[in-house]
């Protein structure tokens, strides 16, 4: 039946949350009912309420957690009530042609880039007040339930703590994912990273599993550079600090350029700087903030005829529901930190002052 519950509701741009009660509908075929235990706050969910990311009204956001299935629809095969799972905002159907090429991860089931903001059949699952509330990326985490598509949801050990392994939703894959899936970062080499937020930082530590010898993060806020090195960064360099172009301040450093540098920030002239801070002939930068809408890009093209590559990441580049679970199990192994990322832990009813810490750089 239908469950009553609080959400926040994002009722139009550039205003704050409101945390109402919903209805949020039964399963459908094909379909999971899940109790949101932990929800992350991501610059992606921020870009909405500027309008930097596009979305419909009203919505309600949110896209990195971990709950449990509290029912499932009619067909649903890969999970069942009780079960711990994290959804996934790019999911894996398995049959599309992105799911079933070896090299690809962003599933045709995906609401990036369609901004439908409902499930499969074109409706919601949320009415709020009498009206339908649009979801968010197929996932929709700011409410206590919620209900996404099968292809959507990775189970994972039922051990893992909730509100550590949420990132693993979105920002600590994004990024980790970025430098070892997208990059393929080899031993030895030397990397800039654009942007120290948790994604970034994420980045930091894929670079430093992949055995990075060096690795440059930027950040014009220098607050944000003690975790940066506790986490991995070889070096800290503030833009501010410099009266020329930062990609010359690290093609200098490094003699020649970066192998390998990620932009994980979401801006056009961080874009264009890291790819020109990145070796002339072979090096290799990644896009990992996303990019903001109606903005586009000038850049001398002998910046990739030299043979520099330009590459994007979505989610990392991982399969979603093969690879989250292992994500998982390597964190109870140990083999990363997630702890040196959550700087906050709020109650769902202060969900503005986090939205506020993240816009202040805390």
């Amino acid at each position: 039946q239908v469950i009553k519950c609080k959400a926040a509701v994002l009722w139009e741009a550039n205003k704050p949350f409101s945390i109402e009660e919903v209805e949020v509908a039964p399963p459908k075929e094909h379909e999971v009912r899940v109790k949101i235990v932990a929800t992350g706050i991501c610059r992606s969910d921020d870009h909405v309420t500027t309008g930097t990311l596009v979305m419909p009204f009203p919505i309600i956001l949110g896209h990195e957690a971990a709950g449990v299935v509290e029912s499932v629809g009619q067909g649903v095969t890969a999970v069942k009530p009780g079960d711990k799972v994290i959804p996934l905002f790019v999911p894996q159907c398995g049959e599309c042609q992105n799911c079933l090429n070896t090299k690809g991860n962003l599933c045709s089931k995906t609401d990036l880039g369609t901004s439908g903001g409902l499930m499969a059949d074109g409706t919601s699952r949320f009415t709020c007040k009498g009206k339908a509330i649009h979801h968010f990326l197929g996932t929709s985490t700011f409410t206590e339930y919620t209900v996404l598509h099968e292809s959507a949801v990775a189970k994972i050990d039922s051990a893992a703590p909730p509100e550590k392994v949420c990132l693993i939703g979105c920002g600590f894959s994004t990024g980790y994912g970025a430098a070892l899936q997208t990059a393929k970062v080899e031993p030895g080499s030397t990397c800039a990273v654009f942007g120290l937020g948790g994604v970034g930082l994420s980045v930091i530590i894929g670079c430093k599993v992949a055995g990075a010898s060096r690795i440059i993060a930027v950040d014009i806020n220098s607050d944000k550079f003690a975790k940066a090195k506790e986490l991995g960064a070889t070096d800290c360099i503030n833009p501010k600090d410099f009266n020329k172009p930062i990609h010359e301040v690290l093609t200098e450093m490094t003699g020649g350029g970066v192998d390998y540098s990620f932009e994980v920030i979401g801006r056009t002239d961080t874009m264009t700087a890291a790819l020109a801070c990145c070796q002339h002939n072979y090096g290799v930068s990644v896009i990992v903030g996303v990019p903001p809408a109606a903005q586009k890009i000038t850049f001398d093209p002998m910046l990739l005829f030299t043979g520099r590559s330009w590459k994007g990441s979505v989610f990392g580049g991982w399969k979603s529901k093969d690879v989250v679970p292992k994500l998982v199990a390597d964190y109870m192994k140990k083999k990363f930190v997630l702890d040196p990322l959550i700087t906050h832990t709020l109650p769902f009813t202060k969900i503005n002052e986090g939205f506020d810490l993240l816009r202040t750089g805390k």
